[in-house]
């Protein structure tokens, strides 16, 4: 008998130049080669859970929506060991923004970002700065401020980076630590027309710095980086809950070794 997966996902989730529903039940329909699979909507996965084998998170829409909900859904999954792709010990947007400021610390190639009053003398001057939430998702909630507003941010809700004028931005896709494809947007302020992008071996070894640090074993996770002015990839965020995959814009061939190796995955989880 094949495995039961609960694939969770907001089919009519309306988000911007995404379609949620139409991914998901393509990938899902894949799935069904090769499991018992049952979609649901985030607020009843909980409710759900007890009666599969593995529950996959898929395009959930912005947690910050639900927050108390997927609190108590990831505090009884993790009571019942019940297990959750991706699994819920990721270390990036899965817990908010706070990473971001840390990465930046540590020195990793990261927009440069103040998660503290005493960081900001840190970052390099300009005309404008972003303002993040830390638990911001779909841009909710960012905004853009001159220097002199810095002062009044609270930093225990929010992060500061300066505003970049990048060339574009480009999306790294892994399952596992294994490389799929990457795609782009060369017109930065269409962040959702993309196309492919033929990724070298010096944009892997950035992606894959990534990867490593979030030590996640099993899963799904989108690095999402910006090619600044001088030509250097610096990290955007690392997506590592529920990260849109844009399967409709790449190949048929692509489209089938994504869905081969997540299959694999989730085997593997399953073992």
């Amino acid at each position: 008998m094949p495995p039961r997966v609960l694939y969770v996902s907001d089919l009519v989730y309306k988000a911007g130049g995404r379609r949620y529903g139409d991914e998901d039940i393509q990938l899902s329909a894949r799935l069904r080669r090769d499991f018992d699979i049952a979609l649901c909507h985030p607020l009843d996965a909980a409710r759900l859970m007890g009666a599969f084998d593995l529950v996959v998170v898929r395009n959930s829409g912005p947690v910050l929506h639900y927050q108390e909900q997927y609190d108590a859904f990831r505090e009884r999954a993790r009571a019942a060991g019940v297990r959750v792709y991706n699994p819920l010990d990721g270390r990036a947007d899965m817990l908010g923004k706070r990473y971001l400021a840390e990465l930046s610390a540590a020195g990793y190639p990261v927009i440069p970002t103040a998660g503290r009053p005493e960081d900001l003398g840190r970052l390099p001057e300009a005309r404008t700065y972003v303002v993040k939430p830390l638990a911001g998702a779909d841009s909710i909630g960012m905004e853009f401020v001159p220097g002199d507003r810095l002062a009044d941010i609270a930093f225990d809700e929010a992060l500061v980076q300066p505003r970049i004028a990048f060339r574009y931005e480009v999306s790294f896709y892994f399952v596992d630590r294994d490389f799929q494809y990457a795609l782009y947007a060369p017109d930065p302020e269409r962040r959702w027309e993309l196309q492919r992008y033929e990724a070298g071996a010096t944009d892997l070894e950035f992606a894959r710095r990534f990867i490593d640090w979030n030590t996640l074993d099993h899963g799904i996770q989108r690095v999402d980086a910006c090619r600044a002015p001088d030509g250097e990839l610096l990290l955007v965020e690392l997506e590592d809950l529920n990260p849109y995959l844009s399967l409709g814009l790449v190949e048929p061939e692509t489209r089938e070794a994504f869905a081969v190796r997540m299959t694999a995955s989730l085997r593997e989880l399953l073992r």
